[in-house]
């Protein structure tokens, strides 16, 4: 039987292997896209070094990526309608690719900003739209199996990234990061239009889409996620542009908010955060979005301002995740035939919340020994919470409202980790201020340990130089110098404390979620 592009069959008439196949398909597009977002976070001083760029202008090649991707997912539920699945996922997987070659080709890092700005626009697509398409495809215990899948690769991607660009940057060159997607990109551009048939295409509805609404909506997520980013460089309100995109963010957003719950078909479904699962759900993935960025963020940034870790080192030290993420892949996939997803999701929130607290006791000589243990609690937790937020969020839907929904739930994530970042690195600036002038407080020059200390590093700095005046100034900024990273060490403590906070809000809202998976009621068809 021949199909044209409405593609009229019923998802659920498609052989096993097929609709096996094509989940596969968009996995591999869905793992790309959201690995690229984390991928070069241990490799930015290569980067830079290619590109002669400074350490600000570095930050964008991970900001235009994000900035992009924010303000395109949520559009993906309608896109979707309009194109249908396979040819938005082909189109999109397509830009990714060639997006990605350039990245690798930039050649100055004005080009690299704009590479990587369309790089997370074209991709982003990919990511919202698995979601959908999995519980579209799959009925009863196989839908278990996708989202356990979904999930997996959800929180992996943005842990190994950092791994896996780190190894690549140090055995070949910062430029294999992106051509690392061309031939996974092709594969899955010309296989998925072929396999992926679960909806069809109208493109009446560009005829009445809500240009309103996406005008106002990438104006508000485009200048929020420029104020989160930029803000902690640029003092904040200090600054003559954040002021300015702060305004814009809040008005546009204020206009959004009207516009959503007025308008007949608004781009974004804000209406189902009224579903309680699905709110909560969305809640969840913002949070679980916070520990996941955050973490991935802050741990490379601790390895290399005090311990000097190059990129290898830094995704080495970060392996660990990765490999308990799939142990506890086999262990879930093996607990959620028998036992309650919601005990499960509360586990995993637990050892994610443990995990991150655990980082608190840090200390300057941590390597990868000491990160192992609160590793391997992250990563188990975020394996076991992950999934069954998505189902909780997800399966609480009618079909007629997981486009939107789903481009929602993803855009939560995102925002959690922007949010969290900005916020972790105002930390690391203002925290840091606080603990310097509190541990100067007590290196008073009258105090006998630290005139022993000044002696022996001054006498040794003598021997060395022959100069005894300069070897006493020496001393001092040796002293300064071990005082700034003890600042710097207790405010990463700090930064990773606030995020295992938020996983007690995550906990106590579990408790007011309706029962989910299987033996629970359907979705409300409203």
């Amino acid at each position: 039987m021949t199909q044209t592009l409405s593609a009229p069959m019923n998802p659920a008439d498609l052989p096993t292997r097929t609709k096996v196949f094509a989940f596969v398909l968009m996995c591999v597009g869905f793992f790309m896209a959201t690995l690229d977002i984390q991928i070069v976070a241990s490799s930015l001083r290569d980067i830079g070094g290619g590109l002669s760029a400074s350490q600000d202008e570095l930050s964008w090649v991970q900001t235009s990526y994000l900035i992009a991707e924010i303000i395109v997912i949520p559009m993906s539920g309608w896109l979707t309608r309009v194109f249908s699945t396979r040819w938005l996922f082909a189109f999109s997987s397509l830009g990714f690719t060639i997006t990605s070659m350039l990245c690798g080709l930039a050649w100055d890092i004005n080009s690299m900003i704009v590479f990587r700005a369309l790089q997370g626009a074209l991709g982003a697509a990919m990511i919202p739209t698995v979601f959908t398409t999995a519980f579209v495809l799959f009925p009863g215990r196989q839908r278990l199996i996708a989202s356990t899948t979904i999930g997996a690769l959800a929180s992996l991607a943005p842990t190994v990234g950092p791994v896996i660009g780190g190894w690549i940057t140090s055995q070949w060159s910062w430029h294999w990061l992106f051509y690392l997607n061309l031939i996974p990109g092709i594969f899955v551009t010309v296989l998925v239009p072929k396999f992926v048939r679960v909806d069809e295409a109208d493109v009446s509805l560009l005829k009445r889409g809500d240009y309103l609404g996406i005008v106002l909506m990438s104006v508000f997520l485009g200048c929020l996620e420029y104020v989160l980013e930029e803000g902690p460089r640029k003092n904040w309100f200090g600054d003559d542009v954040i002021v300015l995109c702060t305004w814009a963010s809040a008005v546009c957003g204020f206009l959004f908010l009207i516009h959503a719950f007025t308008a007949k078909e608004p781009i974004v479904d804000l209406k189902a955060l009224a579903v309680r699962n699905f709110g909560i759900g969305s809640l969840l993935s913002f949070i679980t979005g916070i520990g996941i960025f955050c973490t991935v963020f802050l741990t490379p940034v601790f390895l290399a301002r005090v311990r000097g870790f190059d990129s290898l080192q830094i995704g080495l030290a970060l392996l660990s995740v990765g490999c308990f993420q799939l142990i506890a892949l086999v262990v879930y996939s093996t607990l959620a035939r028998w036992i309650n997803l919601r005990v499960l999701m509360v586990f995993g929130l637990v050892c994610f919340g443990v995990g991150c607290y655990l980082y608190v006791p840090l200390t300057s000589q941590w390597g990868w020994q000491q990160l192992l243990l609160p590793q391997a609690l992250r990563g188990i937790g975020q394996q076991f919470c992950i999934a069954p937020i998505v189902t909780m969020a997800l399966g609480s839907l009618p079909p007629s409202r997981l486009r939107s929904a789903s481009g929602l739930f993803n855009l939560m994530r995102n925002l959690g980790g922007a949010i969290g970042i900005a916020v972790a690195s105002t930390m690391l600036n203002d925290r840091l201020n606080f603990h310097y002038e509190r541990l100067d407080e007590h290196l008073s020059t009258g105090r006998p340990v630290v005139e022993s200390l000044l002696q022996q590093q001054g006498a040794h700095l003598a021997a060395i130089g022959g100069d005894a005046i300069n070897a006493a100034s020496a001393g001092l900024g040796l002293l300064h110098s071990v005082l700034m990273r003890e600042a710097l060490v207790l405010t990463f403590s700090d930064a990773f404390l606030a995020v295992a906070l938020c996983f007690v809000v995550a906990v106590i809202s579990v408790a007011f979620s309706r029962p989910f998976g299987f033996g629970a009621p359907p979705p409300d068809a409203h």
